[in-house]
């Protein structure tokens, strides 16, 4: 019987990774850098996320390395505290507390006994300095804080301090120039030169481990190198996506590291190559599509880059690709009216896509409704069919038609607009008559209004025979197969938000929410409404596989979620204050094994998981796990042979062992029983890091015991064969042995019995008798 657990709200992705500055391990093997509540460890040379950091209570601010362990990692938090990790094992040694307001200090991080430490000692160095980690930056050396010659200047602007043949300030200015401070120590006159190439603000300055280049990023999405702090020797590396945030560099030099404004990370070469790429969740200026999801991947779907379609993997916390739509170049530029995507559907097998993109340009609008073609040869969409100006105004809805249990081949869209008007789009095969290339028309099928009301949304019911299209107070249902209004259901006041159809059991209700603050239930057969409450629902999303519904309320600034079924009026589960942004969109994603649920109260979260995107894009979810099981196994041991690049040699040691495993199948069996039994020692070897491990003396033997293959079980072939050859030498021990005695009896001496009885000789030494008494002698007798 599994225990039951509260339902938790837990933060799964779309952290920034962008707020505060990366860092590289010492050896430049892993990057280091914040996200949300954690610090997240990625591979520098498989892009692969290999930990995460979980332990504090608010938004890490910043990562450090310690200088005298560089296995060990600093974190500080807005929670107060300053945390000490072994960032290769996961291990949290130290907590650092401290509960004071912001300012510039000193604090001594003292080597106590205990894991939780209050920091006591410490020395302001400066009040009122920006929050801003980019305007405080401290010099290569170590200074006192009350020494003269502290190595921190509150310029109110970027910069960044290095020591190195010289001192020499860098700071960023909000009109893209850069200047060079020299001469600032020992009551000399200080002096400064100018570069200039950005256009705008200067977002981050980072020097060179040997201090003789300068690098510099911006809102231009370029990484610009400045050579010996001349405005004529620069090199560029441009078309990096997004805004330059943060700019890192390893502690050996070949690796420099951009935070950019889009949640990426970009790993570049120290001769300024392009290598690797971490991408997270974009957050888009505006998400209009919603969160879909992807019947093939099962991806989440929404805004990514400007006129792009994010595909966002919500186990690896990483975008899979980007899907780009309007195919137009964005211009950076306040107070344009660009092409902006809005509207996004998939078919049931994920095969099509269906997006709408629109352009208002007053008086005029630009529409043009896409269909996409997923290619097996790519692995990704193709454009098929272009529709331009499908309806005379914005598109309100737009949904496929599952074709799963039915007998024709045709694939039905229908798009819902302002015009009043819901239009029926058939899409068709074309084969030419040879049948060697296969072509795809689309034709519009229907075109359906009510009563000159706008139409707000659409829908299909599970098995496709009903079409639900909502006309502000009032929904339709409509017969598929001849586009015949059935009924009509009405609840006044308010115009309907949102409407869906019930699932398996509750296929016969129809639900729908008013933006007055009520959600209804219709009975489809009888034509009445089944129930109804007071609810102000801002978010209604019913799950694909199960009866389920959640529906999110937002009332006096609190999100409040209620899962119900259309048959029961009364809710499943209620759980109030989610977050304290608001929720705006929300999406059931079938999980690929059932959850283990120990409460009835939370089996809805058995089949499917809801995620949900706040106003802030912060992607939650729910859990009934406590944080230490949700860890997965990849956080919870440091797998240094998956975080290793894939090479030739890798490739062909790999097949080889794989051949030899196979060839070498019986002796597994043999040793497996014994190697399960010691794996956790060896494991524990391999794995436990050098510097806590004991002495070699004392771990040979252990591991060498491990490593031996034990004789006490053996296969059914050699027991048979020592049966068999027991069986033998034991007619022939019995016919020796009576040969033995006839020969004992007729040498038997009177001396003999009364002096003292020969010693008995060994089975071996019998044995050995034996063979010598039946050897053939022969061949003597011709002498």
């Amino acid at each position: 019987m599994v225990a039951a657990a509260a339902l938790r709200v837990v933060c799964c992705g779309g952290s920034p990774l962008h707020g505060a500055r990366a860092v590289f391990s010492a050896d430049a093997r892993y990057l280091l850098c914040t996200s949300g509540d954690f610090v997240k460890v990625y591979s520098a040379a498989t892009e692969e996320l290999v930990r995460v950091l979980r332990g504090h209570g608010g938004l890490v601010t910043g990562v450090r390395l310690n200088p005298h362990n560089r296995l060990q990692l600093y974190s500080s938090s807005l929670d107060g505290s300053i945390k000490l990790w072994d960032f290769t094992d996961g291990i949290l040694i130290k907590i650092f507390l401290w509960s004071d307001a912001f300012q510039l200090v000193s604090v001594k991080l003292t080597k106590t006994a205990g894991q939780d430490v209050e920091a006591k000692e410490f020395s302001v160095v400066l009040e009122g300095v920006d929050a801003s980690p980019k305007c405080t930056a401290f010099g290569r050396e170590v200074y006192s804080p009350l020494a003269e010659g502290w190595g921190v200047l509150g310029y109110s602007k970027v910069f960044f301090f290095v020591k190195k043949h010289e001192d020499c300030i860098a700071t960023g200015h909000g009109d893209g120039k850069i200047r060079l401070w020299r001469n600032f120590y020992h009551n000399k006159e200080y002096v400064f030169s100018t570069l200039h190439w950005h256009h705008d603000r200067v977002m981050d300055l980072c020097f060179s481990i040997e201090g003789t280049s300068l690098l510099s990023g911006g809102v231009e999405a370029v990484l610009v190198q400045w050579h010996s702090g001349s405005d004529c020797k620069k090199d560029f590396l441009p078309r990096l996506g997004s805004a330059i945030e943060y700019i890192s560099v390893s502690s050996d030099g070949t690796l420099y590291c951009t935070l950019h404004t889009d949640n990426r990370i970009t790993i570049i070469n120290s001769n300024l190559r392009f290598s690797k790429s971490i991408q997270g969740l974009i957050k888009a200026r505006d998400v209009k599509t919603g969160l879909v999801v992807d019947p093939r991947t099962k991806a989440l779907v929404l805004n990514g880059e400007p006129g792009h379609l994010q595909f966002y993997c919500l186990q690896s916390d990483k975008q899979l690709y980007s899907l780009d739509i309007v195919q137009q170049e964005y211009i950076q530029q306040a107070g344009l009216n660009q092409t902006d995507l809005v509207k996004v559907a998939f078919s049931a097998q994920g095969k099509w896509l269906a997006t709408v993109e629109e352009r208002e340009e007053e008086p005029d609008l630009e529409l043009h409704l896409k269909l996409w073609f997923f290619d097996e040869e790519t692995q990704s969409f193709k454009l098929n069919t272009q529709v331009s100006m499908p309806h005379d105004d914005h598109i309100t809805a737009m949904c496929f038609r599952d074709m799963d249990e039915l007998e024709d081949d045709s694939l039905i869209l229908v798009t819902a607009g302002k015009d009043c008007l819901f239009k029926v789009w058939v899409i068709l095969e074309d084969t030419d008559p040879e049948g060697k290339h296969v072509a795809w028309s689309i034709t519009c099928d229907f075109v359906g209004s009510y009563h000159n009301y706008q139409a707000t949304n659409c829908c299909f019911s599970e098995d496709g025979s009903l079409l639900a299209v909502s006309f502000e107070e009032t929904v339709t249902v409509w017969d598929s197969s001849t586009w015949d209004l059935k009924c009509t259901f009405c609840h006044p006041p308010g115009k309907i938000r949102y409407v869906c159809f019930g699932r398996l059991t509750c296929s016969k209700y129809l639900i729908g929410a008013t933006d007055h603050g009520f959600l209804c239930c219709w009975n489809l057969l009888s034509c009445a409404l089944e129930w109804s409450a007071h609810l102000n629902v801002v978010v209604l999303q019913p799950d694909p596989i199960s009866e389920h519904i959640a529906a999110v309320s937002w009332l006096s600034k609190e999100s409040s979620l209620f899962v119900f079924k259309p048959n029961e009026p009364r809710p499943i589960c209620i759980q109030r204050n989610l977050c304290k942004e608001k929720i705006q969109f929300a999406a059931f994603v079938p999980r690929d094994v059932p959850e283990t649920i120990g409460s009835e109260k939370y089996l809805w979260l058995r089949r499917s998981q809801l995620y949900f995107l706040t106003d802030t894009q912060e992607l939650m979810t729910f859990s009934t796990k406590p944080p230490e099981e949700r860890l997965t196994v990849s956080s919870k041991q440091l797998a240094v042979e998956e975080s290793l690049p894939v090479t030739p040699f890798s490739l062909l040691l790999g097949k080889h062992r794989h051949q030899q495993s196979q060839g070498d199948i019986d002796l597994t069996k043999v040793v497996r029983n014994r190697h399960e039994q010691d794996s956790p020692a060896v494991k524990e070897l391999l794995h436990t890091p050098a510097h806590v491990l004991p002495s070699a003396s004392f771990l040979c033997p252990i591991f060498i015991n491990s490593l031996l293959i034990s004789k006490e079980k053996k296969s059914a072939e050699e027991v048979a064969d020592e049966v068999e050859m027991e069986s033998e030498e034991a007619e022939e021990d019995s016919d020796e042995e009576k040969d033995i005695t006839e020969m004992e009896q007729e040498n038997i001496k009177p001396m003999d019995l009364l002096g003292e009885i020969t010693c008995k000789l060994s089975k071996a030494e019998e044995k050995e008798l034996r063979k010598v008494r039946k050897m053939d002698y022969s061949w003597i007798s011709a002498f």
